[in-house]
């Protein structure tokens, strides 16, 4: 079994250099990705700040992007789906979500002013496009890396004047070369290394006992991340027919919970800080986002599947796994079914993956100027 992450060791590249870590508070996908960044920059010996977008944005346009994102996908998912793809366009939508950043300018760059970074670091969309503004504007002088949280890249995750564009996985960056002409390096998953640590014999089965898992019958792993997104009641029962004891993580979707725990056989939690452990209680896992949670089965060695896949993102980053034989695409009952015997009688192993930390430690050297301790 091959251990998938190298936690950075101490550097002197890295030995009281500054970064500047900005996340985006819409779900938890980019905000994990920028946590785990930072602890491990601290381990090296680097000094991580994180911020979040969206305090630089006007308390209304904030709770727009962050209510508005999540009632789009749970109530009008077409008109999600719609407004994913105009973006794509260049036209009147990414107009507007160009003016929406530029509204968060002037506070970065006096985050910028404060931290005084040797390297900025993006893991929220949004976020990559004010920095790459600030930088093409001559308002940055540290170079700025994109780290793409998502398993498929979209416009607005790329900005020409961003210096270094990161990916978890190959098939993201062939994505991103083939649909967008764009280079982006394997970077590796920012994941903490608990969920690579497999649990012994014991402690699974007490773990079954404590969830009220039967005996016997294999366990698929729902996840519809930290907002619970998405119909997930038809999932729920075309996985329970298929044989298998659906075990749901609903976020903090309180009503998705009680919705879903009222079928039978069905295990339904709420938000959880044990997912480390649930990973390898479970068989498979069946998602339909393809953001942080997979990102985290996939570290430790879960196979995947994806079903009913929400709109946008959602479905874009379902063509990518899928393509790339990262988490085959089930389109009806029946391919459900298949794919998650097949999956869960495969041999488990965890893959082998590069440490994020690495590439920017990377550009360390480089960007550090005259003056700046080493």
């Amino acid at each position: 079994m091959v251990a998938p992450v190298v936690e950075a060791p101490r550097s002197p590249a890295a030995a009281g250099a500054r970064v500047l870590v900005v996340s985006g508070s819409v779900g938890a996908g980019h905000d994990g990705a920028a946590r785990e960044l930072a602890d491990r920059l601290g381990r090296a010996g680097a000094v991580a700040c994180v911020r979040d977008l969206l305090d630089a944005l006007p308390r209304p346009v904030a709770r727009l992007l962050r209510d508005g994102y999540a009632g789009t996908v749970g109530y009008a998912p077409a008109a999600f789906e719609f407004l994913f793809r105009r973006l794509e366009q260049h036209g009147l939508l990414w107009r507007a979500e160009q003016r929406l950043c530029a509204m968060a300018e002037d506070t970065v760059a006096g985050w910028v002013g404060d931290v005084d970074p040797d390297v900025v670091v993006s893991t929220y969309p949004l976020a990559g496009q004010v920095l790459g503004a600030l930088r093409a504007a001559g308002r940055l002088a540290a170079p700025v890396v994109t780290y793409v949280t998502d398993p498929a890249v979209h416009t607005s995750w790329l900005h020409p004047a961003v210096d270094v564009h990161a990916a978890v996985t190959a098939a993201t960056a062939g994505q991103g070369a083939a649909h967008y002409g764009a280079h982006l390096d394997v970077a590796g998953p920012l994941v903490p290394a608990r969920f690579a640590q497999v649990p012994g014999p014991a402690e699974l089965a007490d773990l079954r006992g404590d969830l009220g898992l039967p005996p016997g019958r294999p366990v698929a792993l729902l996840v519809a991340g930290s907002l619970g997104l998405g119909d997930l009641l038809p999932s729920v029962r075309d996985v329970a027919a298929a044989g298998f004891t659906p075990l749901v993580l609903c976020g903090r979707n309180a009503a998705l919970r009680r919705r879903v725990g009222g079928a039978p056989g069905v295990v339904a939690l709420g938000w959880r800080t044990d997912v480390h452990r649930l990973v390898h209680v479970a068989d498979v896992l069946v998602h339909n986002a393809g953001g942080l949670s997979f990102t985290e089965a996939y570290v430790a060695g879960l196979p995947a599947v994806t079903y009913r896949p929400i709109p946008g993102h959602g479905r874009a980053n379902a063509r990518v796994l899928d393509a790339a034989g990262l988490a085959p695409w089930a389109r009806t009952p029946a391919e459900l079914g298949e794919l998650l015997w097949a999956r869960a009688a495969g041999e488990r192993t965890l893959p082998a993956v590069a440490d994020p930390t690495d590439l920017v430690l990377a550009v360390l050297p480089a960007a550090r100027r005259p003056g700046r301790a080493a």
